[in-house]
């Protein structure tokens, strides 16, 4: 690799522009995002996620691989920066930052761009409000192998910093598609998908419930308000947790994944 820039001010254009990118409207007005870590880099790399570019500080690079990789990048033409640990932490909302960050271009998944035919199961969300959630529910469904999600109304997005870190990588192998709850209810009725609903006023316990096609969409609402009696009639079922003790609701995304494994590994070990 040749000798790589090296930036050491706080107020280059470059590192005010990639500061920038903490605010949403910042992130939507140039259609760019951080990415932080080892992990997260190499996964939007290895699928294909145009990286602008990447930022490193050497002095704080613990592994050979994390060097090899920001080699590897730059010989594919990628503009990689060095930069000094204090401008390097200025980038970074961790305490013990892993000592390299990219700037990388988004990718908007659009409604009329999916094939149902290849789509199965998936989870939608009303208006989230918390970044770390989305984070964590793209994460349990890689791990359950679901095929996308759906965030509706608004509500916090998936390219805040908390939410690529709380993927841990998932955000860049799952389609996420932002629309209206009202034009995902016509495509999901129209591709003949069954809608999941979530309320803590359900009559149907989860475990009870009969999926009744190929295709399903688990819909939940915000931390704050869940959703709405007329979103509710809109879903083919509803279905609650049980809450046995003496809080009143699950964090959302410990909610998620209790109902993406139980429906996806349940009906996995049926067939």
């Amino acid at each position: 690799m040749k000798t790589p820039e090296r930036i050491s001010s706080r107020s280059n254009p470059l590192i005010k522009f990639a500061r920038s990118l903490r605010d949403r409207k910042d992130r939507s007005r140039s259609g760019k995002f951080l990415v932080e870590g080892i992990v997260h880099i190499g996964e939007a790399s290895a699928a294909g996620w145009q990286i602008d570019s990447v930022l490193f500080s050497p002095e704080l690079l613990e592994s050979n691989f994390a060097m090899n990789m920001v080699t590897a990048m730059s010989a594919r033409g990628i503009r990689c920066i060095s930069v000094t640990p204090d401008v390097l932490g200025s980038l970074t909302e961790k305490e013990n930052p892993q000592g390299l960050i990219a700037i990388v271009d988004q990718k908007n998944a659009l409604l009329d761009s999916l094939s149902p035919a290849e789509f199965h199961y998936a989870m939608a969300l009303v208006s989230p409000q918390d970044p770390g959630n989305i984070g964590t529910i793209l994460r349990t469904l890689d791990a359950v192998d679901a095929d996308g999600l759906f965030l509706l109304d608004g509500g916090a997005d998936q390219y805040h910093p908390s939410a690529v870190r709380a993927s841990m990588g998932a955000l860049f192998l799952k389609p996420v598609i932002k629309t209206t709850f009202d034009e995902f209810a016509s495509w999901a009725k129209e591709n003949h998908f069954q809608l999941v609903g979530t309320t803590a006023h359900a009559t149907l316990d989860f475990r009870e419930i009969k999926l009744n096609n190929q295709r399903w969409v688990i819909v939940m609402g915000s931390e704050q308000k869940g959703l709405s009696r007329e979103q509710l009639e809109i879903c083919d079922v509803s279905v609650k947790l049980p809450m046995h003790g003496r809080t009143s609701s699950l964090n959302l995304a410990v909610a998620a994944g209790v109902l993406l494994y139980s429906l996806i590994e349940g009906r996995r070990a049926s067939q």
